[in-house]
């Protein structure tokens, strides 16, 4: 074992080189924290650009992490565990089950054993097409029924805890709609802002998915719960500062359609809306949600919120905003 390179106990990071992660690592840097080992598979990506700046011990592959960790009880006092595929079109089932589910389980299990705070990412794919509704209450979970394999990898680790009764003891997070900077290494998974701006830049107009339930939602009127990563990374982080545990969703709690997030892009940049319809790929329409709304009742309640009052402290407008001027339109890194 080498000598150790930290004074305070250890928060590990997994995922750290990606979009959440890396903001995750920026929010904690700009509290003070670099008692951070970060843990992410680099590969031939350029998510390397996401650390530029930012202060931690050390950094290691997820293969290296069970080993690095091996003696090392001690020295970890909380997990931020946000490493996943989060492709919703994979269509590996054995990579996502081992990739998502059975690394949180191995994870999970040293954390638990030793008393270390464990954070997880969920996701908002585990509620499938919204008909049982967006509820994190737990009594619901076994019901769910995602529409894609990665939903699925991530429901089967809810369920796990669940039937080891350790719900009590972890926190879940069912990430919504989130964008923000440091996505840019998503690719197909990057949000509509990230990929329709060079669009807007070029054509001046952009293009969205005409509805695949219209007797529901017109054109561009399907709806998401679109949150700021600014925001998401706060409201995970807070997690380290208490005891509280279960299943909480991460999302705004408020509906935006797409159509509303497309002109708050247009407005960002100063130009006109210009949106046109186009049909959605076949592969697609069986596993998408034309409505996500998280309901954000028990997280207000855990953290003393009234009903009405905004979990958020960006808008879409605002969010929107920031995200472009001040990091797409400069090539920027959060």
């Amino acid at each position: 074992m080498s000598p150790k390179m930290y004074d305070a106990p250890l928060i590990v990071v997994t995922g750290a080189a990606g979009f959440i992660g890396s903001c995750v690592v920026r929010y904690l840097n700009d509290k003070g924290l670099t008692n951070l080992l970060l843990v992410d598979d680099i590969k031939k990506t350029d998510k390397w650009k996401n650390l530029r700046n930012k202060k931690f011990v050390d950094f290691i592959s997820r293969h290296q992490l069970m080993h690095w960790l091996e003696g090392r009880e001690s020295e970890v006092n909380a997990f931020i565990h946000l490493g996943a595929c989060s492709d919703t079109l994979e269509t590996d089932g054995d990579y996502l089950m081992e990739n998502n589910y059975r690394f949180s389980v191995e994870l999970a299990d040293y954390a638990l054993d030793n008393g270390q705070r464990f954070i997880y990412a969920s996701s908002a794919a585990t509620y499938g097409d919204g008909s049982l509704g967006f509820s994190d209450n737990h009594e619901g979970i076994d019901s769910l029924k995602p529409l894609n394999l990665y939903g699925f990898s991530k429901h089967l680790f809810d369920l796990w805890a669940k039937e080891q009764g350790v719900l009590d003891l972890v926190v879940g997070l069912k990430y919504f709609n989130v964008f923000g900077p440091n996505e840019n290494s998503k690719g197909r998974m990057a949000s509509m802002v990230y990929k329709m701006l060079p669009i807007i830049e070029k054509e001046g107009s952009i293009k969205l998915f005409k509805s695949s339930e219209p007797d529901r939602f017109a054109d561009g009127d399907q709806c998401r719960d679109f949150i700021y990563v600014k925001d998401v990374v706060k409201m995970t982080c807070d997690f380290l500062d208490n005891d509280f545990a279960g299943l909480y969703n991460i999302g705004s709690g408020q509906t935006t359609t797409w159509n509303q997030l497309a002109k708050a892009l247009f407005k960002a940049v100063g130009k006109t809306p210009h949106i046109e319809y186009v049909s959605m790929p076949e592969d697609m329409i069986k596993q998408y949600q034309n409505y996500t709304c998280a309901d954000m009742s028990k997280f207000k309640q855990t953290y003393g919120l009234l009903s009405n009052e905004p979990v958020c402290q960006y808008t879409i407008e605002d969010s929107v905003c920031d995200y472009v001027q001040n990091y797409l339109l400069r090539d920027e890194r959060w």
